[in-house]
């Protein structure tokens, strides 16, 4: 059931439209004139805390996620005939790596909540009116209410938290201002980055002990915050704080407000680190001793016995799109569903030819993501000493011990043999075998055809294409089916799984201690579920650079390679491109797609530039809208823009 909501916010004096997705989340006051009329009891309180959610709850879809649209994972061009993913606007973050970028109207501004973005000060002020105010219903049990403020204040943490990774330096809103507040009051400055960083952390230290280790009435209450998740975060806050971005930046040595304090750390100190791991492994001993355990695909009694490799393929995509009451992996997702199943899906049959809107397929992912994945020793392609990197363009044809990834007897590249599993469970590509859309036989499998227009999943028109030939696949879950008639499976896109926190664990013992057994066992604990062996032996057997994995910088590689691959495409590393501050390394090069038109292997698997990525040092962090600077002149833009 759904409400409406009309609260005059002090000196905001803002109104506010709420609904969310969530049976508990869907609850928020009815018509609500006063602040003491929403505290009047339990259940109004309540209400409001939901209101509190209703921004988070928001934050859930992958087109204004800038972490999803601008890493150079996915691509969406911006020729297409009509908009597929309902306006122009909702375009406009996957066209930020063109330089699109303005100071009139920012896209993806979190700052103000426009042009996709979520209003996050707003957010922030909802959550002071409740710590404010939660005192006042006399029929709130005192453990419900420690509850109930431990959320808000993660909730609290957490908005400051995203506005912090987009634009460094914020105004902290510790405390709503009074309604008599004067000019210079309204005029927040924004504080330096390792005060924002300090601060939310207290929050989150503060709710941790009052929140409830895990959920125990999901069908109610599954989305709420909970102290695995708590712990999860502050791991993430102080890995990033730690990281080359935040941690001794030199790029930002004359970033200052205009009372001259410095607002970014530019001196590096390996204190962060050290905090960071300390965190990480607190939110691991946590998780682990909570049964959370990474996923493993277990066949529900209506699919034949899988083969081992088709096994493994399903371990890594269900691991993603499994329900997260049934998922042990998932530690946090959002309430809200996935809506974007069939932008991410290839056109398989005749049926989906005729329903060309049911699956327009525009998620294009680049070749240089496709040669990102290892082959099949656990190597990157490139080091790989029996790999035929250079060849790897020439075709051949799928043979027999292909046969449960790509079509037996079918020609396509040698770039797509002998690659890792996951290569497999996350891509869909010409010549790539398909597990489910209602055909789970794994002898007879559909398989993807997509060289030139006469091909089913070839392009037909300049709207329902994939312009790269390469579809993020991961992100369909497999009972979903596409068809004359389509019906999606719902899943919910984690925020946090156990396997990113295990790399992440990897990581920061690394930075502290450089390579150690403990490294080691955290990142092959998610290799061995993707079907490879350990980092030392598989460098060891098969990389050209086998003393790679005994060097802190080495293995600092090893492990962005392994998030890159093993968080792709669930708007994760996005962030991490940025915190590790080579996001303008990564998209220095063209995103290159195949010749799609043509209809030979030999004319198709030439490649094509989609796009040359335009991202320089100004782009790392957001700009502020220049009407804010001009509205409050207290506030300084960041640098470069």
């Amino acid at each position: 059931m759904k409400f409406s909501i009309k609260i005059f916010i002090g000196i905001v004096g803002l109104m506010g439209l709420f609904t969310s997705c969530k049976k508990y989340l869907d609850v928020t006051p009815d018509n609500v004139a006063t602040i003491d009329y929403a505290f009047r009891n339990r259940n109004e309180a309540e209400n409001y805390l939901f209101t509190c959610y209703s921004t988070l709850q928001r934050m859930n879809s992958a087109i204004s996620d800038p972490a999803f649209t601008a890493s150079g994972e996915v691509f969406f061009p911006n020729t297409l005939t009509e908009p597929t993913l309902g306006s122009r606007e909702a375009e406009q973050g996957f066209h930020l790596i063109r330089g699109t970028q303005t100071t009139d109207r920012p896209a993806l501004n979190y700052w103000d909540g426009e042009q996709m973005g979520q209003p996050l000060f707003l957010a922030i002020r909802r959550c002071n009116i409740f710590l404010e105010n939660i005192d006042k219903p006399k029929d709130l049990p005192q453990f419900e209410k420690n509850r109930w403020i431990a959320e808000v204040k993660f909730l609290k943490a957490y908005y400051h938290y995203y506005l912090l990774r987009m634009y460094g330096p914020i105004p902290l809103i510790k405390d709503n201002l009074s309604i008599d507040a004067g000019t210079e009051q309204v005029r927040v400055k924004r504080e330096p980055v390792d005060a924002a960083f300090d601060y939310i952390v207290s929050l989150l230290d503060e709710a941790t002990p009052n929140l409830p280790t895990i959920i125990q009435d999901p069908a109610q209450s599954l989305g709420r915050i909970t102290q695995l998740i708590a712990l999860s975060v502050k791991a993430e806050v102080l890995t990033t704080q730690a990281s080359p971005f935040f941690n001794g930046n030199t790029d930002y040595a004359g970033f200052k407000d205009k009372d001259g304090v410095n607002l970014f750390p530019t001196a590096y100190s390996s204190e962060k680190w050290l905090k960071a791991m300390q965190a990480c492994e607190i939110a691991v001993k946590a998780c682990e001793t909570n049964n959370h355990t990474l996923y493993k695909f277990i066949a529900p009694g209506n699919l034949p016995t899988l083969p081992a490799e088709l096994k493994t393929v399903m371990d890594i995509r269900q691991s993603i799109t499994e329900n997260w009451e049934v998922n042990p992996e998932v530690i946090w997702a959002l309430n809200s569903t996935f809506d974007y199943q069939s932008m991410s899906m290839p056109r398989l049959t005749s049926a989906m030819v005729q329903n060309m809107g049911g699956a327009p397929g525009n998620f294009a992912v680049p070749i240089v993501m496709a040669e990102l994945f290892y082959s099949k020793n656990g190597v990157p392609i490139n080091e790989d000493r029996t790999y035929d990197y250079r060849g790897r363009y020439g075709v051949e044809t799928v043979p027999a011990e292909e046969k449960y990834h790509l079509k037996q007897g079918y020609q396509t590249i040698k770039m797509h043999m002998g690659r890792e599993p996951r290569f497999y469970a996350d891509l869909a590509f010409d010549g790539s075998n398909y597990f489910g859309n209602g055909q789970t036989t794994p002898e007879n499998m559909l398989f993807v055809q997509a060289r030139g227009g006469t091909s089913i999943a070839g392009p037909k028109d300049n709207i329902r294409v994939n312009v790269s030939g390469y579809w993020p696949q991961k992100l369909v879950k497999y009972q979903s089916v596409f068809g004359v008639e389509v019906t999606q499976a719902a899943f919910r896109m984690p925020l946090i799984r156990l396997s990113g926190l295990y790399l992440m664990y990897a990581e920061t013992l690394n930075e502290v201690n450089g390579p150690t057994a403990d490294a080691y066992r955290y990142i092959d604990l998610v290799r061995a579920r993707a079907g490879l062996k350990g980092v030392q032996e598989s460098w060891t057997a098969s990389s050209s650079n086998p003393g790679k994995v005994n060097s802190k910088e080495g293995l600092r590689q090893i492990i962005q390679q392994e998030r890159r691959i093993e968080l792709c495409f669930e708007g994760r590393i996005g962030w991490d491109l940025r915190r590790w501050k080579i996001m303008q390394q990564v998209l220095s090069t063209p995103l290159q797609g195949w010749s799609i038109q043509e209809t030979s292997p030999e004319g198709y698997y030439r490649q094509r530039t989609m796009v040359v990525p335009v991202f320089g040092l100004k782009d790392y962090l957001w700009p502020i809208k220049y009407d804010d600077l001009i509205i409050n002149p207290n506030l300084v833009q960041n640098p470069y823009w």
